[in-house]
């Protein structure tokens, strides 16, 4: 592929070319990555290591209680890990219906009764033992030394944390570890967090064990009764993360991998479906058609995945039902081009996240996203070691009549799970791995920006900087402020009811972008970072 370099939007970032990579959305987390290839490690290391540290530098997206979810080239062949958060075992439609009411319909979203068992530990666990080079002690080390010391608040973090301090201040936990002074920090105020320096401490030690049945799960299960809730150890001593084989669709030459489910990476790939039935590279790259034709795409795919996609047990259509051509290319003529439209699902029987990105000169890629879920998650943090909770539980269904029954909580379930990393490969080779955070922006992200490198050939950084959309439901759209105003007016007069958005960060979601340029040893890496969050793409 071979990219225009001009940038047409306006961005305080350009590309970075170099053969050892990492891209994240905090600089101290990109160096940590960095820190790891300097001493010999790999790419897996350098993920570990900034995702690490990102749990400490971006706690309003991600912490120490964090569920993941991983895609590793190896240099021979991808590999997907799900270490997404499984169900207590008390929890049952009936036991929220006790404490909550018969008319509850989700778990809450606040509060030990949101909080499954987190796999972000497992995950950094598993990815080091099976790909790593580096001792796990040693990956551990940026984040130690940043949550003991301390680091100065930026800006966009500061926003989110002070934004979310009037709903989470009386939440278990959160005043006493996030809000010092009483108040969230201020923008270049340092901030310290040495209980999660010791959280850190036990896992590195302990290569994690003490996270998943020693020091770490007791103080949680202590932490979790005196506040109303049922987690216990042994939840936390019987979850294992999972290697899975990652999903794909052709598109253009290429083939995007996602997770399957539980997760929504799916959606990416049925939107890329339904669009790979029309010419999209013959629109103006920012015009009202290109865009009303992704958003049809979008809203299609959407439909779908809310419809079936669960834990893959109880779904009652498969992955390859829902991804057959036949199936999309029928989906893909109900799209009117002249009109915005509110589909329902088809039937296919008959046919607050962080994301981080790390390559080394050796060709490892590694794709990698981990989330507290809302901003903050759960707002419970385990006090003795900084164990901030993520809120998955949330997205289980009580109601067995619900769109998606297949969504109903069981105990030792996980939920439909809203962070998906991504992969692109050209004829079984890599070429890109990238992500975009933020909800249900995610697959949005991932659809929008690739189709601006696969159809217009905007490079990485271009891709990620370009005004985006947002799909909410029916026919409720976001845009960004700086989208065009004739493209604005056009989709308007197509019936998609817009809000114009200034905050970027919460409503079109950030992305990092690590594309192959060639050898890894000879060209090396073309790498992007979202300016929407305080991020650094970083090389040598």
């Amino acid at each position: 592929m071979k990219f225009n370099y001009a940038n047409p939007y306006a961005s305080t970032r350009l590309p970075v070319f170099a053969r050892n990579v990492v891209s994240t959305s905090h600089p101290l987390a990109s160096q940590a990555g960095l820190r790891m290839l300097w001493k010999g490690g790999n790419a897996v290391d350098a993920a570990i290591a900034a995702a690490a540290t990102l749990t400490i530098c971006e706690p309003v997206s991600n912490g120490l209680g964090s569920d993941a979810f991983g895609i590793v080239w190896d240099g021979k062949e991808l590999h997907g890990l799900n270490a997404s958060g499984r169900a207590p075992q008390s929890w049952t439609p009936e036991y929220f219906k006790r404490k909550y009411g018969d008319s509850a319909t989700a778990p809450p979203k606040r509060g030990f009764d949101s909080v499954t068992v987190p796999g972000a530990v497992a995950s950094w666990v598993a990815m080091s033992e099976r790909f790593g080079k580096l001792p796990f002690g040693d990956l551990m080390e940026p984040a130690i030394e940043i949550a003991e010391r301390g680091y100065l608040l930026p800006v966009v973090v500061q926003e989110k944390w002070a934004a979310a301090t009037n709903e989470l201040k009386s939440l278990p936990g959160f005043a006493e570890n996030f809000l010092p002074w009483g108040r969230a920090p201020h923008v270049g105020e340092l901030f310290q967090f040495k209980a999660a320096a010791r959280g850190l401490r036990a896992i590195a030690q302990s290569k994690g064990q003490a996270f998943y049945g020693g020091e770490i799960a007791h103080a949680i299960e202590k932490f979790s009764s005196a506040n109303n809730g049922s987690l216990k150890a042994s939840d936390f001593a019987a979850y294992q993360p999972e290697w899975v084989k990652p999903i794909g669709k052709n598109y253009r030459g290429y083939t995007l991998h996602e997770i399957p489910p539980n997760g929504q990476g799916i959606a990416a790939l049925i939107a890329l479906g339904v669009l790979d039935k029309f010419d999209l590279g013959s629109l103006a790259v920012d015009g009202v058609d290109s865009q009303h034709l992704q958003i049809e795409a979008m809203k299609l795919a959407f439909a779908d995945v809310y419809r079936y996609v669960a834990e893959p047990a109880s779904m009652e259509v498969t992955v390859e039902q829902m991804l057959d051509d036949a199936y999309l290319a029928s989906r893909a003529k109900l799209i009117d081009m002249k009109r915005a439209q509110d589909f329902g699902a088809g039937n296919p029987v008959k046919g607050g996240t962080i994301y981080l990105s790390a390559a080394d000169e050796n060709g490892m890629m590694v794709s990698f996203i981990q989330s507290n879920y809302m901003g903050f998650g759960s707002g419970c943090v385990e006090p003795s070691f900084g164990i901030s909770l993520q809120n998955r539980g949330h997205a289980f269904s009580l109601d067995p009549s619900a769109l998606n029954p297949a969504n109903l909580v069981a105990p030792g379930k996980r939920p439909f799970h809203t962070i998906i990393p991504a992969f692109l490969t050209k004829d079984g080779q890599p070429v890109m791995s990238y992500g975009v955070m933020g909800a249900n922006m995610q697959p949005q992200g991932h659809l929008q920006t690739l189709v601006r490198m696969l159809d217009y050939g905007q490079n990485p950084q271009a891709a990620c900087d370009a005004p985006r959309w947002r799909y909410n439901e029916g026919f409720e759209i976001n845009v960004e402020a700086n989208m065009a105003a004739p493209t604005v007016q056009g989709l308007a007069e197509r019936g998609h009811r817009m809000e114009v958005i200034n905050d970027s960060y919460q409503d079109f979601g950030a992305g990092q972008f690590i594309w192959r340029a060639g050898d890894p040893k000879v060209e090396g890496y073309v790498v992007a970072s979202d300016p929407r969050r305080d991020g650094l793409a970083a090389g040598f």
